[in-house]
């Protein structure tokens, strides 16, 4: 990088002007005027009702097909497909979409991978509901009340990825959710939103529910596809990778259900909509599970970037006993790395952070979809953690080698 790159005083764009006109740098010159047209956003949150994707999220309303009309879902999805899947990877490129499952990867990039040309094999896309992370609940919300806003999703997504039909993986624990999935399939068979001819767009789709059978590992994408094929859950190794074999040896996406729900909101109202929210390279809304020692725990639909103090004074209630009583938050599930609290030096520095990928990077932990708030002074830290270690074990005792084994993440 360019010293010039990174000067933050007053007069830096002046001085940055001055030396690429003298060096004639002209791609510096470029992001000079970029920069000079926006204006970075510098606070986040809270998210006005009229920007909320899951409307539906506490299942106050019908989540059947009617209701799901009512509410917005299958709006003019005919004209969304007949734009071609070009405009559809485009418009989740301009979004700035990152996987809601953990990886954070940015998704109009991975769908598009999915477009390369043919040869005669198939193409699946597949949507990982195999929400085992302990203290996890997102998806869950969504596969009982909205199901049909995730299967409005995996037609547009499907129809990026050139697929003919998408599998949904649902933890087997989750009896109702799977119900619910299904009776939502059966009605947008039958009012010809999905199949043969799906919206009368000419494009022919098909959804399956597959259940699974409560394997933690199978949250991973290549244990999932071994599972969803009848094998026992086991990660491949790679390469290849999922996107030239993948399930039954054909091209496969693996998606997030989050992930591939917000897709039609992000067609209908614009990737540039979906944009504005959070700050670059973490841009959109996000659900959050806030749990633990909170006064009332919550799932919560925000803009990306909210500082994390902010998301759980305004929806959680606070912190149980006051801020002086956490000891650290748990930011993605737990078997992700614990963000210290009050007893570090720059703890509430961290609290007043934003809350994204990166920051969560840059802490040394993952950004999931929970925010745990991991323990009060009056807690044994010890028994709290030993909870979830204790899940992670009894989930890796029969993990299989490439899981178990794999570098430096070892199995409790």
């Amino acid at each position: 990088m360019r010293e010039y790159d990174d000067f933050t005083v007053p007069n830096a764009k002046q001085i940055i002007k001055q030396k690429a006109l003298r060096l004639q740098d002209v791609e510096l010159l470029d992001r000079f005027e970029a920069s000079n047209q926006t204006e970075l956003k510098t606070t986040f949150g809270p998210l006005s009702d009229k920007d909320r994707i899951f409307t539906n999220l506490y299942g106050r309303h019908d989540w059947r097909l009617k209701g799901a009309l009512r509410r917005g879902n299958w709006y003019k999805t005919k004209e969304i497909l007949l734009k071609g899947h070009d405009w559809l990877i485009n418009e989740v490129k301009t979004s700035g979409l990152r996987g809601r499952g953990g990886a954070g990867f940015p998704s109009g990039m991975k769908w598009s991978f999915m477009n390369k040309p043919g040869d005669g094999r198939p193409k699946y896309s597949v949507v990982n509901a195999d929400e085992g992370e302990p203290g996890t609940c997102k998806d869950r919300e969504i596969l009982r009340h909205d199901p049909h806003k995730l299967l409005e999703g995996c037609l547009l997504g499907g129809r990026a990825m050139g697929a003919r039909a998408a599998y949904i993986y649902i933890r087997g624990e989750f009896s109702n959710e799977s119900s619910n999935v299904q009776v939502a399939i059966n009605e947008a068979y039958k009012a010809g939103l999905i199949g043969k001819d799906a919206c009368g767009s000419g494009y022919d789709f098909d959804v399956f529910v597959m259940r699974g059978a409560g394997a933690y590992i199978c949250g991973e994408e290549t244990a999932l596809i071994e599972s969803l094929e009848g094998k026992r859950g086991k990660p491949r190794l790679k390469p290849p990778f999922p996107a030239d074999v993948g399930v039954f040896g054909c091209p496969t996406t693996v998606s997030n259900v989050e992930t591939i729900a917000v897709a039609p909101d992000i067609c209908r109202r614009g990737g540039a909509w979906f944009a504005s929210f959070g700050r670059e390279r973490n841009a959109g809304t996000k659900l959050f599970n806030i749990s633990g020692h909170v006064n009332t725990p919550c799932t919560v639909e925000e803009e990306m970037s909210i500082p994390l103090r902010e998301l759980i004074e305004r929806h959680a209630g606070g912190v149980r006993g006051g801020w002086e009583n956490l000891l650290g938050v748990i930011p993605g599930g737990s078997s992700t790395p614990i963000i210290p609290g009050l007893d570090n030096i720059n703890a509430w520095g961290r609290l007043d952070e934003r809350n994204d990928v990166e920051i969560c990077k840059r802490r040394g932990s993952n950004f999931r979809d929970r925010h745990d708030l991991g323990a009060e002074q009056t807690d044994r830290t010890y028994h709290l953690c030993s909870r979830g270690w204790n899940c992670l074990a009894r989930a890796g005792t029969h993990t299989p080698f490439p899981s178990r084994h794999g570098g430096s993440h070892r199995s409790v």
